[in-house]
């Protein structure tokens, strides 16, 4: 059996007899890989705390013919800890890491991978509220995918903005001239925020009132879950009360 190394993102674990794991994870570069970690629910086990959700790992593998053997494990981001302990960092990395395993395909995309590691490391060192953090994450996650949407220019004729008619299905913002009978209409305050989220404008982003956030979280979940075509099983348990702690870049344990 072919003996090979990757950088990883565990998405989700399955446990595989008394002691076994299956582990989900999103690769650098060999896309999504399923594989078996033997023992690693032993305490003796070495590494089965580097192969839990939302870690990052350098592993070694032996490919297999329908699962992959870890071998070997080495943690380059410790985010775990931090996330699960914080409710709506847990919440909010759940639905990064179903996410990402649905609009990648097992060949997997480098985008994809750097852009969820990145949004576990700004959770884990709690750099931005986690809602913002999640809202961010989707739209890119489905730029990537190829569905980006547009908050300036009508998404259907391409006339220059500003437009405050919002219509998922057809891609975001759409002029007044072809926008469907009761199209719901945001603000400016709402689609400068999802515009600041898809860019990373994040000193503007961190600006936004609650109202303006709460807006925008639900503009941003209708639109994922239209695209995937199939609902988000964790979404529904995301904790968005405010959060008024501020941001922090000190956190241990991360990359």
């Amino acid at each position: 059996m072919p003996l090979y190394r990757d950088e990883a993102v565990v998405l989700r674990t399955y446990k595989l007899g008394e002691a076994d794991r299956i582990v989900i994870m999103l690769s650098r570069s060999h896309g999504k890989i399923r594989a078996v970690a033997k023992g690693v629910r032993r305490t003796a086990s070495k590494f089965g705390a580097r192969l839990e959700p939302f870690m990052v790992a350098d592993v070694q593998l032996y490919e297999g013919r329908t699962l992959d053997i870890i071998t070997q494990a080495e943690s380059l981001g410790s985010y775990g800890a931090a996330i699960t302990g914080d409710y709506s960092s847990y919440t909010a990395a759940s639905v990064m890491v179903e996410t990402a395993d649905k609009v990648t395909e097992d060949d997997g995309s480098l985008q994809q991978y750097l852009l969820l590691v990145g949004a576990l490391r700004s959770l884990a060192r709690r750099e931005h509220s986690p809602g913002l953090t999640l809202d961010s994450y989707l739209l890119r996650a489905l730029s990537v995918a190829g569905w980006s949407p547009s908050f300036s220019d009508c998404a259907m004729t391409g006339a220059p903005g500003p437009h405050s008619a919002f219509v998922v299905h057809l891609g975001g913002v759409v002029a007044d001239e072809v926008a469907p009978p009761g199209a719901p209409r945001l603000d400016a305050a709402t689609i400068g925020l999802l515009s600041s989220l898809l860019t990373g404008d994040w000193a503007a982003a961190d600006a936004a009132d609650e109202r303006t956030r709460t807006h925008a979280s639900g503009i941003v979940a209708a639109y994922t879950q239209f695209h995937l075509e199939r609902s988000l099983r964790s979404l529904e348990h995301v904790d968005r009360t405010p959060d008024s702690r501020p941001a922090s870049t000190t956190n241990g344990n991360t990359r």
